[in-house]
């Protein structure tokens, strides 16, 4: 089978021919029908990401397919189950072999493209701004990178919640898809001054940031006293260093939201999201974007699409 391969963090990856996995005692193999992109993938080209494994190894952290195979002892799901899987690696493939404890039947009504794009984007910002954050009806939030993978969830759930949201992407056309996805306000992060202008419309009781850098020092200052930041990414390449003092004045909380790591310690908490968000979608309450999508012998392209950060919603290969 072809599979996207990283071989060492020196060189890009190829589509190469390997084996097709025969799974083990707990595992199910897939037959990948779809494979969504995150900014995790650009990390583990360079070995930065917490969870990189060592190479070579198949690309491809969430994915969607149909499962063909069971391994031994092994009864669920059954043969041509459809599901989705956060794989953390292996999913830039045309089939893979996954722990059946990382893999979610979903609705028939959901397209293989959206199921593929739906975990981590609606996982990480329904339990950032429900779990984490506590977000009430009618505070104000903040989202940064409003327009991204996974901001665009958050504007999203954020506004279903009944927050008042703010969305803060690069352009015009950015901006419209934030506002077409729930967002009451528009910031231009290429044009207008974030502290003022989240100042001039009350201040944020909640900061979603997926970017770091420069716009999350400027949120820090635009944050209520009492308010809560939750650092979701650093797409900009700079990890925002927290000065204690202005945490100490204004009395405010950051909270840290690794929604991988949940499987290690309360996957309890994941599955019970995840149950959620697919009856919202199942109710019509959830209309997931797809940005851009991409056969499998262009995934280095659509990389470079996510990393130049002009896509909006998720980036998807399907093999």
């Amino acid at each position: 089978m072809r599979a996207f391969r990283l071989t060492s963090f020196d060189t890009a990856p190829t589509v190469a021919q390997i084996d097709t996995p025969v799974p083990a005692k707990g595992e199910a193999l897939v037959r990948i029908a779809a494979c969504g992109l995150n900014f995790a993938d650009l990390l583990m080209l360079k070995g930065s990401y917490q969870d990189t494994p060592a190479p070579p190894f198949t690309m491809g952290m969430e994915i969607a397919g149909t499962v063909e195979a069971l391994g031994p002892e092994t009864d669920a799901p059954a043969p041509g189950t459809r599901v989705a899987v956060f794989a953390g690696q292996g999913g830039l493939a045309e089939a893979g072999s996954f722990p059946v404890n990382r893999i979610t039947p979903i609705p028939d009504t959901m397209p293989f493209e959206e199921a593929a794009g739906f975990l981590v984007a609606y996982g990480t910002s329904h339990l950032a701004l429900g779990h984490r954050a506590r977000l009430q009806r009618g505070e104000r939030l903040l989202v940064l990178g409003a327009a991204g993978g996974v901001g665009l969830t958050a504007v999203e759930i954020g506004a279903r919640m009944g927050a008042e949201v703010i969305a803060c992407a690069r352009g015009a056309a950015k901006l419209e898809v934030a506002r077409a996805a729930g967002a009451t306000h528009l910031i231009d992060s290429e044009t207008q001054d974030i502290r003022t202008e989240v100042k001039a419309l009350g201040g944020a009781d909640v900061v979603y940031d997926a970017v770091g850098g420069d716009q999350f020092k400027a949120a820090l200052r635009a944050t209520n006293p009492g308010g809560r930041l939750i650092p979701i990414g650093f797409a900009s390449g700079e990890v925002p260093q927290i000065p204690a003092n202005i945490l100490l004045v204004k009395n405010l909380d950051v909270i840290g939201l690794y929604w991988g790591g949940y499987l290690s310690f309360a996957p309890e908490v994941l599955t019970g999201s995840l149950a959620e968000l697919f009856a919202m979608y199942e109710a019509g309450g959830l209309t997931p974007h797809i940005g851009a999508t991409y056969p499998l012998d262009q995934a280095g392209e659509a990389m470079a699409l996510l990393k130049s950060r002009k896509s909006t919603g998720k980036v998807v290969v399907t093999p």
